[in-house]
């Protein structure tokens, strides 16, 4: 049975920007194909609530998105599920230093795998989907991607890879499929210990002097997704607050 409502798969959907979207999207109508890895707790919180709000609405799914083989299945459990995907959101990001002379084999595959390769091969095994529906991909990328962060050469490589991505996916999946990305800039502090030095010096260089939140950047998404923007394609939305560096 396919669903009466739009679909979007969500990856790494469980906890801060991911389930702030998982929410936006939910309250706009969307079911949801919300996909985590280890945060089984967050998961099954979110899911319980989305639920009780509208039930039958949440498919849970969970993977490690370092595996290729296993993304295609992804795509095909959700529509398996919901007879369609009008939505693909990758959000699911890895982020760690790798500061030049110790950085390893290990991290750039951590690091690409996740936040360049996932992507990309979830875009493949949706078009299709995507295509029938006349849908759209929202990518998360980073304000790093342009402007790279000390002692992360790799994270920052990583999320210029996707926006180089978003842009070639735009041209491959025209005119059907509309792709396009969100570079957020100062919205959540990284969990790792920050020097609250580097967090001042990070404020000091945004005009709007202060962090975001994970709902501006749900609205950035959810507005990328709708009809409202429709002529947009191959974009990158910064919502950074206006940051210089």
């Amino acid at each position: 049975m396919t669903s009466p409502h739009p679909v979007a798969l969500v990856t790494g959907a469980a906890r801060r920007i991911g389930a702030a979207i998982a929410r936006r999207l939910h309250a706009a109508g969307y079911d949801l194909a919300l996909h985590h890895r280890r945060s089984d707790a967050e998961m099954a919180a979110l899911a319980a609530q989305l639920r009780a709000a509208r039930p039958d609405s949440v498919l849970v799914l969970r993977a490690d998105l370092r595996q290729p083989d296993g993304l295609p299945d992804l795509v095909a459990r959700c529509v398996g599920h919901y007879g369609r995907l009008d939505a693909l959101v990758n959000n699911a990001s890895s982020f760690h230093p790798t500061p030049l002379g110790r950085a390893t084999p290990e991290d750039w595959d951590d690091l690409f795998g996740v936040n360049a390769r996932a992507p990309f091969f979830l875009a493949q095994a949706a078009a299709p989907h995507l295509q029938a529906a006349g849908g759209a991909i929202v990518n998360l990328a980073d304000v790093y991607a342009g402007r790279p962060l000390a002692g992360h050469p790799l994270y920052s490589a990583a999320k210029a890879a996707l926006v180089s991505l978003t842009r070639s996916l735009a041209l491959a999946l025209a005119p059907r499929v509309r792709v396009n990305a969100v570079a957020p800039g100062a919205i959540l502090w990284p969990e790792q210990e920050q020097d609250p030095a580097a967090r001042a010096a990070i404020l000091a260089a945004t005009a709007l002097g202060r962090t975001g939140t994970p709902e501006d950047i749900a609205g950035a998404v959810h507005w990328l997704l709708s009809d409202e923007a429709g002529y947009v394609t191959g974009q990158v939305l910064h919502v950074d607050g206006g940051r210089e560096r």
